[in-house]
């Protein structure tokens, strides 16, 4: 009797272990995680020379941010030196190469987050600043507040000596061209209001796990093709383009600001976890797939845990994305 008990208590324990499999929960050193922007791409509108060249521009942007992170710099620094060198890369739609406005301008927006205390900083409509994301650092870091914004943006970043350039240091022709082509549909359409374009966004942004446990998040963008009326996105909005607290995840978003401001789309990935328990993919696939695709709201995140694993999610057809960690790993993708 004793015999069959002690058998019927080992067929028990098998059977839950079988029914409920235990996840390994992976810890990092450090990780970092980039995105270059999301949108309507495939392997007809971008050939395969401009696939290899943009993978190239993410693992060159990769390298430096894992360098950073191995060397025991903090996360806002890789985060920075990431987010610098991809503004500088006149491929994206951040910094030089940024897309222009109703008025032929540059209208430049960047935001960064610690995860340590919640501190962040963000500037928004410049036209001057040759690199946004060090201007949202040192408002963290060297104001009482939180965003600035326009001329009065441009005036602090002068007096803490960062570097200014003038309207031609972020001209390409290729965003030039897009707003030829986006004004010249608008007058086909005969509306008052332009019409949304086709979005292929470029916007960057980083997100990185130091080896002192430190998250730290940041977004950078030019915004959107023929904007106007001094229109702002989410980049800028902590909450809504870019998150990070140590509790729970960091996370810098693309897309079509609008719907991510509404739905206040990086916040709501970290809730998730704090408040329901989700694993950070869990809960950045229910905020983009399951929150905003019914909606039309479409765009993407990348994400990191407090562990350092990650998650990329998005809704479009593709997303300029990559991932590496203390461990090695190496992640470089567009497509699905």
């Amino acid at each position: 009797m004793k015999v069959t008990f002690l058998l019927f208590l080992s067929c028990l324990f098998l059977f839950a272990c079988q029914t409920k499999p235990q996840k390994k929960q992976i810890h990092y050193s450090y990780a970092l995680i980039i995105h270059g922007g999301a949108g309507s791409m495939d392997t007809v509108n971008l050939k395969e020379t401009d696939q290899i060249a943009y993978k190239a521009a993410l693992d060159t942007a990769l390298q430096k941010g894992i360098s950073t992170l191995a060397s025991g710099k903090s996360s806002l620094d890789a985060v920075c030196q990431v987010i610098e060198y991809l503004e500088n890369n006149p491929m994206f739609n951040a910094g030089r190469g940024a897309v222009f406005t109703h008025e032929g301008k540059n209208e430049l927006d960047a935001s960064i987050m610690s995860g340590l205390d919640l501190s962040a900083g963000a500037v928004a409509g410049v036209r001057d600043v040759k690199n946004p994301i060090l201007l949202a650092r040192k408002i963290m870091d060297n104001s009482k507040h939180v965003m600035l914004s326009g001329k009065g943006a441009s005036e602090f970043a002068r007096e803490n000596g960062l570097e200014m350039a003038d309207s031609s240091w972020f001209f390409t022709e290729k965003s030039y061209n897009n707003l030829i082509k986006a004004i010249d549909n608008e007058k086909l359409s005969g509306l008052t209001t332009p019409p949304l374009p086709d979005y292929k966004y470029g916007t960057v942004g980083c997100v990185a796990l130091d080896q002192g446990g430190n998250l730290a998040a940041g977004t950078s963008t030019g915004g959107m093709t023929n904007k106007q009326y001094g229109r702002i996105g989410d980049s800028p909005i902590i909450g809504a383009g870019t998150y990070a607290n140590n509790k729970t995840c960091g996370v810098s978003a693309t897309g079509h600001g609008e719907f991510f401001i509404r739905y206040t789309v990086a916040h709501d990935i970290s809730a998730l976890m704090e408040y329901k328990g989700m694993g950070v993919e869990e809960a950045a696939n229910e905020v983009i797939n399951n929150k905003l695709t019914p909606v039309d709201g479409s765009g993407g995140v990348v994400c990191l845990d407090k562990n350092g694993n990650y998650a990329m999610v998005f809704n479009t057809s593709g997303m300029f994305r990559a991932y590496g960690n203390s461990e090695g790993q190496k992640i470089i993708r567009i497509f699905k």
